[in-house]
């Protein structure tokens, strides 16, 4: 049997400069140097980050509301992808009827969908996929942000340790290699925290042949662990956002190779996208040298997790001012003081105040209790 070659991609979303693109079916605009590892693959699948719709219907949450055309479905079906995980924190960012439209659209064009749907069910159902002669299946997660499904409305499938080792139990026998892409992860951090490396290595071993996060906006680390192999951050495919720094327009695609009776093995493929042009293309060679030395060099760093556990809370030791006044509800005038060197907690609030803060959201019990009462509080007529 002839090997099985899979490509994933990162982060999708139709705006801006790409929009026309897509809409027009452009895969050459879109890709160029690139299509041909999507047209070459026995399966495409890349992440699809926001709702496809042709009339809006913005819910109110924090963070931007992201949107695309339906039409944009020509786009990704030119470019010969195929499945489009969903499960991220803007699938929902037009509510239900956001995701009915693209669920919609998306089966109207032929293309599959896994990792949000009708019901939290619906969402958590693993896909399964002819790629050659093998059975692929396809699992998504996201963090619980505003996109997530409950028993009876629509939405994302929320990470969930218990329920993914179940599906993936449930369907050992169903399939011959299982991808799961969860979309976790500090934003612009290329690393993954110690909890999200814990995390994608029990999925591992439950049963996952790869894990790959999304999110995070940035090309990040990979590791091989166990029997399987884990990608922590590929950035972003397309995605338009002119005002962003370099990070944001670096990314990769996997291309994935199975064979039977053979380890499944994989290669990045750099490229750059949304940059000084539209659309996606490969890297100079010079460049793309420097970004898989910096991809290497982090990938080796993180099999040390101490370094994982350190860099982590460096990177959070840098955020704590400002995570702190928004945590405690600062205005613009303590957050520019407390900005300094966190006189404002310290002096103001005090650190009873903040023990108490710490055991809120430490204890299990003590944070679901508090998400609950906020689901309550925002369920009611409050001033918005």
């Amino acid at each position: 049997m002839q090997p099985v070659r899979i490509i994933i991609g990162g982060d999708v979303c139709p705006n801006r400069r790409n929009v026309t693109l897509f809409c027009q079916g452009d895969a050459p605009g879109l890709f160029n140097d690139l299509l041909g590892e999507f047209e070459a693959a026995d399966l495409s699948v890349v992440n699809l980050e926001c709702p496809l719709v042709d009339k809006l219907s913005p819910i109110a949450k924090t963070g931007p509301v992201l949107e695309g055309p339906t039409q944009a479905v020509l786009g990704l079906v030119r470019s010969r992808i195929r499945c489009l995980g969903l499960a991220n924190n803007h699938i929902l960012d037009h509510g239900a009827a956001g995701l009915e439209s693209t669920l919609r659209a998306c089966a109207d064009a032929g293309l599959q969908t896994f990792g949000a749907g009708r019901t939290l069910e619906a969402a958590g159902r693993m896909l399964v996929v002819k790629a050659g002669a093998l059975r692929i299946g396809l699992l998504g997660a996201s963090e619980q942000e505003w996109s997530i499904a409950t028993a009876d409305t629509p939405g994302a499938n929320p990470i969930d340790l218990i329920e993914c080792a179940r599906i993936l139990s449930r369907q050992r026998d169903v399939v011959d290699f299982v991808i799961v892409l969860l979309h976790d992860g500090a934003e612009h951090y290329p690393l993954p925290s110690p909890r999200l490396q814990k995390v994608c290595r029990f999925l591992i071993e439950q049963g996952a042949g790869l894990v790959v996060c999304q999110h995070s906006h940035c090309a990040g680390a990979y590791e091989a662990y166990g029997s399987g192999h884990i990608i922590y951050g590929q950035g972003n495919l397309l995605s338009d956002s002119p005002d962003r720094d370099g990070s944001w327009h670096e990314g990769f695609l996997i291309r994935l190779t199975l064979a039977p009776g053979s380890t499944a093995g994989w290669q990045p493929v750099p490229y750059l996208q949304s940059d000084g042009r539209p659309g996606a293309r490969r890297m100079s060679a010079e460049r793309e040298r420097a970004f898989l030395a910096g991809l290497a060099e982090r990938s080796e760093a993180i099999r040390d997790e101490r370094y994982v556990a350190r860099s982590w809370e460096q990177f959070c030791r840098n955020q704590r001012h400002g995570v702190m006044s928004f945590v405690l509800g600062h205005g613009r005038l303590l957050r520019r003081l407390n900005r300094i060197n966190g006189g404002v907690v310290r002096h103001v609030h005090g650190k009873q105040r903040l023990r108490e803060l710490k055991n809120c959201v430490g204890s299990d019990t003590n944070r679901e209790v508090v998400l609950q009462v906020l689901e309550q509080y925002l369920g009611e007529d409050l001033p918005a």
